[in-house]
């Protein structure tokens, strides 16, 4: 069931009256938005990278992010992978890897896409309880791991996994998930498995040559992946009311990324 479900718009309507957006500085940058909550009868402030409290609290992601923020992201990134596996002839049934899963909204585009087997991961282990919460059942299995040092338990499970897409969506280009991490989930997917992410548009720019936007590019450049499809959209607006514009992208993995391939976050 989608997160517009009458359960989730009732924990969402809960927060109607009491989460608010400021009037902030258009130069404001965009990791260091807030909003306001009401509790036990005080304003309290809450950066929208605080996931955990957020998540903490049942119906206020979906509020502020979807409701406020018109955010659709995790539709429009799960639409373009669904684009090139039909395109591509490939099966509808697939399995999947969600890295940054948080509280399973991409997860949940993910089933309606086909999805059979889905194993989230993030590194709050918040977001594991959202999930189980908002939508008990969804995935296979949800790890609470740091990927870029992850485990032996956690390295078990994703190479029983071998997830045939990964997808990682709003959580690159900020430091949510460093290149290692990302490096490491791309390790489980097996050649000719699909990788489906979105990034903030001007993250692409050759001007920024650290981090995620210069493993992309390099990973292009030296043919470790093929690009597919790729869409400009609007990701969701500013708490000043700008659009702010991503890049979805989706690409087919056609060799193991060599580690000199990494860069700094």
């Amino acid at each position: 069931m989608k997160h517009t479900a009458a359960c989730s718009d009732f924990l969402q309507d809960q927060w109607a009256e009491r989460c608010r957006l400021p009037r902030l500085d258009a130069d404001l940058p965009q990791d260091a938005e807030w909003c306001e909550i009401l509790e036990d009868g005080r304003w309290r402030r809450l950066r929208f990278h605080d996931y955990g409290d957020i998540y903490d609290r049942p119906g206020l992601y979906e509020h502020l992010f979807y409701g406020l923020l018109g955010c659709d992201s995790p539709r429009r990134v799960v639409d373009l992978l669904r684009m090139v596996r039909h395109d591509g002839g490939m099966p509808r049934a697939f399995s999947a890897l969600d890295l940054g899963a948080g509280n399973g909204l991409v997860g949940e585009e993910l089933r309606e896409a086909g999805a059979e087997s889905i194993v989230g991961i993030d590194i709050l282990p918040e977001a594991k309880r959202a999930a189980q919460r908002d939508r008990p059942g969804l995935y296979r299995n949800y790890l609470v791991a740091d990927l870029t040092r992850p485990a032996d338990d956690v390295i078990e499970e994703l190479s029983r996994a071998r997830p045939e897409v990964l997808t990682c969506v709003a959580a690159l280009g900020f430091g949510d998930i460093p290149p290692l991490a990302y490096f490491n989930a791309v390790r489980f997917v097996p050649v000719g498995g699909l990788l489906a992410f979105n990034i903030k548009e001007e993250f692409l720019d050759e001007r920024y040559t650290h981090g995620f936007s210069e493993l992309v590019r390099r990973m292009v450049r030296d043919k470790v992946v093929r690009l597919e499809a790729q869409v400009r959209y609007r990701h969701r607006q500013s708490v000043h009311g700008e659009a702010l514009y991503y890049t979805a992208v989706v690409a087919t993995k056609l060799a193991e990324i060599p580690r000199a391939m990494l860069v700094r976050p």
